[in-house]
């Protein structure tokens, strides 16, 4: 009897240590896998300056102080957005790694390019939108236009003597103007460059033409007198800047381009992590000082649910398939 009660006590003993160990080790699992314990960084496809890296900055400071950790940017310019986006499409799902993504990189490249070295949707996790804002069709002073329909008129005029610059091959910069081209049967020819800080001194010069440039970037320059406004990309005026007449109320109706910006992690983000970043994003973008601060700038924020983004993808995806196919363009 005596031996059977110690063994019995020697059990007991036994799995109350094991229970305490498996416990240990749970908290110790749990607690390296909390997210986040190291520096963060967004990727942006663009040079500074622009309406993404203005994106990237806002979250990036709001993030740094409610999560106690660094979060720093890093612009990744060139090949459409494809540089920056294929940088984070092979980078780890452990969301320390994320891009600012567009309209370019995830509803038009995928069309525009005979080869792409990612996915532009399968090698993604979509966190949220983030903001979107018109272009704006601007062009020289000294052009010697004030409307939509003189310009047309001068390029008709003069065949493949103007150009429109756009922040790189592939952006929706690029393809407003080549929606303009389809819609109004210019011919005028498109000079890329690896982003706006590049392309707004060309055309101020006069070494371009005309620009399609996201209205939040160019409006200082416009207000200031610097360059010439003819009109939006969007159905109805911008708030930002109501007196700028619409594409559509010019005689082009049904223009619309609109330049969107989301938040993405690499394929295979765990969804815990995709909630937080999703939570982070929507209360950063909702503070009323971030919302003033970014309509201001021509920006509309709206943060929403991954399931939204991708919805949106795939619809903008179908629209600027078609653009390109009609275009005919198509990259190495």
């Amino acid at each position: 009897m005596a031996i059977t009660l110690k063994l019995v006590r020697n059990l007991v003993i036994f799995f109350a240590c094991l229970g305490f160990a498996t416990i240990a080790q749970s908290q110790t699992t749990k607690s390296n896998t909390a997210w986040p314990k190291q520096t963060i960084r967004i990727v942006v496809t663009f040079t500074p300056g622009g309406a993404p890296d203005i994106l990237a900055r806002v979250l990036a400071e709001s993030w740094q102080q409610s999560l106690g950790v660094p979060v720093l940017v890093e612009n990744r310019p060139g090949y459409g957005g494809n540089i920056g986006a294929d940088l984070v499409a092979k980078s780890e799902p452990d969301g320390y790694t994320l891009l600012i993504g567009t309209v370019g990189i995830h509803a038009i490249n995928g069309a525009l390019y005979e080869k792409m070295s990612f996915h532009p949707i399968n090698d993604f996790t979509p966190i949220s939108f983030l903001a979107s804002t018109p272009n704006v069709l601007v062009v020289n002073k000294k052009l010697g236009v004030s409307n939509l329909h003189e310009l047309i008129e001068l390029a008709k005029a003069k065949p493949n003597e103007l150009t429109f610059g756009s922040s790189g091959v592939g952006t929706s910069l690029h393809m407003s103007g080549e929606l303009f081209k389809e819609m109004t049967g210019v011919q005028i020819r498109h000079i890329p460059y690896k982003g706006r800080a590049q392309s707004l001194p060309d055309l101020i010069s006069g070494r371009i033409t005309m620009l399609f440039d996201n209205l939040s970037s160019s409006l200082s320059l416009i207000k200031a007198g610097e360059v010439q406004a003819l009109g939006v990309t969007t159905l109805k005026r911008s708030p930002a800047a109501p007196e700028i007449p619409t594409m559509a109320e010019q005689g082009l109706p049904g223009f619309e381009a609109i330049s969107w910006f989301s938040l993405m992690a690499p394929a295979n983000l765990p969804p815990a992590i995709q909630k937080q970043l999703n939570t982070l994003t929507r209360q950063t973008l909702n503070q009323a000082e971030v919302k003033k601060k970014l309509l201001a700038s021509g920006l509309d924020p709206a943060p929403g649910s991954p399931q939204e983004l991708s919805k949106l993808i795939q619809s903008e995806t179908n629209k600027w398939g078609r653009v390109i196919y009609k275009s005919g363009a198509k990259l190495d």
